[in-house]
């Protein structure tokens, strides 16, 4: 059976650009280039518009198939006809963000103003930042309000943002497996990563397009992510204490199954990710504050859009806390949230792995806020 038959097909990436953006710090940052995929039809109303967000190495490549891929966007199976996100029904919307590294601008990009690129000229953004471009792309399509955003990890800290600073152009928010802000445990995790990456000689003080990257590096800080988004329960099924061979004395090689599992996604990662993207955005991540100094309830007073919040019971990376702290304060700011927690075994990966169950909570909160605005578009004629 051919797999592309069963959802998107094949699709192509696209992309937007616009002349400017000013930035939550202080700067201005311009021309902005967003890559972008679509899938589905957008509506006359331009009311069934959903934008799903993606996490800290993810990109714009959500569903479908890339011409010559031998594996389909990384949401796949949560996106096409008759999916979670229905692509019958809905129009999907996904884009790189803003100092990203497959299509968007970024440290990698051609700065114009030097006629080089960026590096650690790249100024410092912020999840608001993020936003803030990705509501130039919605404006582009001449879309007024969407039908709901979505995303999970860093995804939903965006999620959440749109929340908080673009309510009135949202109806629904789906926040998953997330924090409204990092506790130091998850910044001293990025912080470890970034130092990683700096420490490699190949870094050059983000100076090294064109010549070596700082490979080293770059793999470490991936294999530092890989371990906190598993559980000591899934590396107990998936490794155990399985080693490569059996040969005695033991050297400092991948002797077992989870060192040589890890070398190989440190490995892969350097392949299509770039090193300053990683600092950039990992510092955007531990900036992010969505209650602004304030208690969150404060933040969330008059917001008429509605959420769910989806949390796994063994993501100790973000823990269902984290998750309980933004509908504690949703139901104290008399916001309409729903919460959800997974009873799953693989950790934060869960988001990406828990298909079935996600699937039937996120299509019937769908479902439910499409046809609140039925209703409401059918009273207000």
């Amino acid at each position: 059976m051919d797999e592309k038959a069963n959802g998107i097909g094949t699709v192509e990436t696209q992309f937007f650009t616009f002349d400017e953006l000013f930035l939550e710090l202080g700067e201005k940052l311009g021309p902005v280039t967003l890559a972008y995929e679509t899938y589905g039809t957008l509506n006359k109303q331009k009311n069934n518009a959903i934008l799903i967000l993606h996490a800290l190495t993810g990109d714009a490549h959500v569903a479908g198939w890339h011409e010559g891929d031998k594996k389909p966007g990384w949401w796949d199976e949560m996106v096409g006809p008759g999916r979670a996100f229905d692509t019958d029904k809905y129009f999907v919307i996904c884009s790189n963000v803003l100092g990203g590294c497959k299509g968007s601008t970024g440290p990698a990009s051609l700065n114009p103003k030097t006629g080089k690129t960026y590096g650690l000229e790249f100024p410092i953004i912020t999840i608001g930042d993020i936003v803030n471009a990705q509501e130039k792309l919605i404006d582009h399509f001449g879309i007024k309000k969407l039908l709901a955003v979505a995303g999970g990890s860093m995804g939903g800290m965006q999620a959440l943002e749109w929340f908080v600073s673009k309510h009135p152009k949202i109806q629904s928010s789906i926040v998953i497996a997330t924090a409204y802000k990092h506790s130091p445990q998850q910044i001293a995790f990025n912080e470890v990563g970034r130092q990683a990456i700096m420490s490699d000689l190949d870094w050059m003080e983000g100076d090294y397009y064109g010549k070596a990257v700082p490979s080293k590096g770059l793999a470490v800080a991936r294999m530092i992510g890989h371990i906190t988004y598993m559980s000591d329960i899934s590396m107990e099924q998936k490794f155990g204490r399985q080693v490569k061979t059996e040969k005695q004395p033991f050297k400092f090689t991948a002797e077992f199954e989870v060192e040589g599992y890890l070398l190989y996604r440190g490995g892969a990662f350097v392949k299509r990710f770039d090193a300053n993207s990683y600092l950039y955005i990992t510092k955007a991540m531990d900036l992010y504050d969505a209650s602004r100094g304030e208690p969150l309830a404060q933040v969330f007073n008059g917001i008429q859009s509605r959420m769910m919040a989806i949390a796994f019971e063994s993501d100790w990376l973000y823990p269902p806390y984290q998750t309980h702290e933004i509908v504690k304060a949703c139901k104290m700011a008399g916001v309409n949230a729903t919460s959800c927690k997974i009873e799953s075994t693989y950790g934060h990966d869960a988001f990406l792995l828990e298909i079935e169950e996600e699937s039937h909570l996120i299509r019937h909160f769908l479902k439910k806020v499409y046809e609140e605005i039925q209703v409401t578009q059918v009273y207000e004629i």
